[in-house]
Parts: structure tokens; C-alpha cells; sequence
């Protein structure tokens, strides 16, 4: 009997994660990535709850560990560069605005390739253009360079503007703006710099942190508060040059770090930015296509869930396709185990992400003395629990019988 062929579009995390779980299963994997090369940017990202548990199966837990930024906690900053308040690192596999397990992003995806590197094809520089389901002889694709292939299953893996996503369900899912705008880059660490995740705000609904890395420089991300209407058109349209420029407008008075950040972005070659939004979407799966990850249910990098649902997610369904006999079977069961622990994930505290990015002066001083009553002992737990994401809410299958 021949081995199940399927096809996953992107490989950052829930595109290899999925591919490690269907080799332990039998399955043929092959990973499309439009990308020339493995993309190795990319800031902090946390593995929490059952993410964690999922990599303790995976067997790469210690891997993630060796590999974390050595970010010992968040500190809220203000204009004179004094701590207002602090909140030291997670302690467990879930809790702190910091986790325990705190990882880049690319350092992440690296180490899931080379676990699925010797039994997965990947194929950089390209990408589908076109799907044709057939109920009987699978799914006969088509990409920008290569020949027509034909696989028994497709999963799109390719983030938040997934454009296999599109191919399928054209815009039934929607893209929900959380009215907010990040920019993120790499700059110089200096002597000056420490290893907690700094926060400044400043009027006008902006945001400066500052994070450390493994690599001996510093994650960078200027944020604002934007119209939630207008901004994601605007920022597709926006070269990296035009937006080094609005941010020179948009936080030359900031104050703080602003200026050393400008300037660091203005030398930096990995500079990337996003309208922040959530992925609603009424289905995952559609004949022989699903969704995982980003491209199925973005949760928004504010609610500290992503890659968590990405590497779950990816754990799930190649657990319920190896389960089933059919794979509509291994779709239906797939999203009613996912769809309770997204739907929490995606549900954020109220007024985030504007509550932590205050338009007023007034505004930035209360929110600042919210947080210093937070950080007190007394009140420090319900303070833990509010930059604490709901990371271990769903009850986690074991396939293990099924390798």
C-alpha cells in the first residue's frame, strides 16, 4: 500500500511541525515555501501550555531551551528610563508576560527543519497556483515554477495572508484588525542594554520594547494604534523605505529610546511590519484542503498564543488523520478537539491591545500605575494571571499507539 501524499504551503512552525508528526505516521510530506530560503527573522515567540507539552512528545523541549533569548522578564518604562514596574519571567509551563520557554521565532522554525529535514521534500523559490480537488485521484496542483503534481491532501501552513488559504475559501475568513501597527527589526546591543523585555509608552497610542536575543543583539518593535478600518491596505501598499520614513514621523518625539530604535532600523535589513488582526475563519477544511496555524486561526502576536496553536494545531490533525480512515473523518474530529482552545485563545483581555497603548498623557500615566499596583505582592497574581494566556485549555489527545 503506498504512502499518503500531502503537500504543506509554508515552513515556519506549523509547516514542519505538522511534517514531523506525519512522518512519525507514514505519511509523504512535502513542504512548499515561497520564500528562496528558509526564513531565519523574526522576534520572541513563547512556547506555553500544551505547545509545551507537544514539543515534551516531540522531544525537542531541551533543544528550545538551549536555544532561549535569556529574557529574565518584562519591565514597563518610563520617559526617564526608570522601572515603573517588573514582572520576572514564567515559571511554569504556562504563566508571565515572559514564558518560560522563550524562543525567536526563526531559531524555532530552524530547529523543527532539521528534525524534519531527512524525511521531508522541501521546495523553496515557489509556490501553488492553483488547486483541483477530484473525490477520487486526490488533489492535482499547480505552482509558479514547477509541473502539476497531484496529492492526496493540501494544507496551507502559510500565515496570517495565506494566499493557498485564498484559493480555496476566497474571503470567507475573516481577517479581524485589532486597529494597531508593529514594526520589527534587529539592532546593535549595547553596553547599556540589559536582558528584560522593556516596555515604553508614549502619547499617542505608542509603544517601544525593547527584547534581547541568543544572538547577542536586540528585537526592536514600534508600535501604534491605527484606524482599523484603513490600516491593512495601507501597509500591503507600503515599501520598507516608506515606512522607515513613517516611523521617523510617527516617533521622532517619542522620547526614550526612539531615537537609537530609528536609527538602528534605518541600517537594519530585516525590518518588517504588520496590521496586527485575528483570523476568524467558519472552517478549516474543505474536501481534501485544511488550514493550521496563522492560516487557519491567527490569535494576533498581543495574545501570546500563536506559535502555541501552531504547534498543537499541527499536532492535532496529523494525530486525527492518522486516527481515521478517512480523512473527512480526521478534519471533522480535528476542529471540534482546536476549536474551544482557539476560541479562548483568540479572546483578549478587554481593551487589549489599546489598554497597554494609551492615546493621552493621562492615559499613559494611569496605565502606568496600573501596572506598578500589578507588580506588588499583594496584587502580583492577579497581575501574573492578566499577561497569562490561556495556554493549557483543551484536553490534549495522546497518539502515541498510532506510530
Amino acid at each position: 500500500m503506498s504512502r499518503q501524499r500531502v503537500l504543506i504551503s509554508g515552513a515556519s512552525i506549523a509547516g514542519p511541525a505538522l511534517a514531523y508528526w506525519l512522518n512519525r505516521y507514514g505519511y509523504e510530506t512535502t513542504i512548499i515555501e515561497r520564500a528562496p530560503e528558509l526564513r531565519t527573522g523574526g522576534q520572541n515567540v513563547d512556547v506555553r501550555g500544551a505547545g509545551r507539552e507537544v514539543s515534551r512528545r516531540m522531544g525537542i523541549e531541551d533543544d528550545i531551551r538551549a536555544a532561549t533569548t535569556g529574557e529574565v522578564g518584562t519591565r514597563f518604562i518610563g520617559r526617564n528610563g526608570v522601572t515603573k514596574a517588573e514582572f520576572p519571567a514564567g515559571t511554569s509551563d504556562s504563566g508571565g508576560a515572559t514564558a518560560e520557554l522563550e524562543i525567536l521565532r526563526g531559531d524555532l522554525a530552524r530547529l523543527l527543519v532539521a528534525r524534519t529535514a531527512g524525511d521531508t521534500d522541501y521546495r523553496f523559490g515557489d509556490r501553488i497556483t492553483g488547486l483541483a480537488d477530484s473525490p477520487e485521484n486526490g488533489v492535482t496542483v499547480s505552482f509558479e515554477h514547477a509541473g502539476d503534481e497531484r496529492f492526496d491532501l493540501v494544507i496551507a501552513a502559510d500565515g496570517i495572508g495565506s494566499s493557498t488559504r485564498r484559493l480555496v475559501f476566497g474571503d470567507e475568513p475573516t481577517i479581524r484588525s485589532l486597529g494597531l501597527e508593529t514594526s520589527y527589526a534587529t539592532i546593535p546591543r549595547t553596553a547599556a542594554d540589559d536582558d528584560w523585555w522593556r516596555w515604553y509608552n508614549a502619547p499617542g497610542g505608542r509603544s517601544i520594547t525593547l527584547r534581547p536575543d541568543a544572538h547577542g543583539t536586540i528585537r526592536a518593535a514600534l508600535s501604534f494604534v491605527t484606524d482599523r478600518h484603513r490600516e491593512r491596505a495601507g501597509s500591503e501598499r507600503r515599501s520598507i523605505d516608506e515606512q522607515r520614513v513613517r516611523l521617523r514621523e510617527k516617533f521622532g518625539d517619542a522620547g526614550w529610546e526612539a531615537q537609537r530604535v530609528l536609527e538602528g532600523i534605518d541600517a537594519a535589513d530585516d525590518l518588517y511590519f504588520e496590521s496586527i488582526g485575528q483570523v476568524h475563519a467558519p472552517r478549516w477544511t474543505s474536501g481534501r484542503f485544511a488550514l493550521v496555524g496563522d492560516a487557519a486561526y491567527c490569535a494576533s502576536p498581543v495574545s501570546g498564543m500563536g506559535t502555541s496553536l501552531s504547534i498543537t494545531g499541527a499536532y492535532v490533525l496529523a494525530g486525527e488523520l492518522a486516527a481515521h480512515v478517512h480523512h473527512r473523518d480526521a478534519f471533522r474530529a480535528y476542529e471540534r478537539i482546536m476549536r474551544p482552545y482557539v476560541d479562548q485563545a483568540q479572546k483578549l483581555p478587554p481593551g487589549v491591545p489599546r489598554v497597554a497603548n494609551p492615546k493621552s498623557r493621562a492615559g499613559v500615566a494611569l496605565f502606568g500605575a496600573a501596572v506598578r499596583v500589578a507588580s506588588t505582592p499583594i496584587i502580583g497574581r492577579l497581575g501574573d494571571r492578566f499577561f497569562t494566556p490561556p495556554a493549557d485549555s483543551i484536553d490534549l489527545p495522546d497518539y502515541a499507539h498510532l506510530e
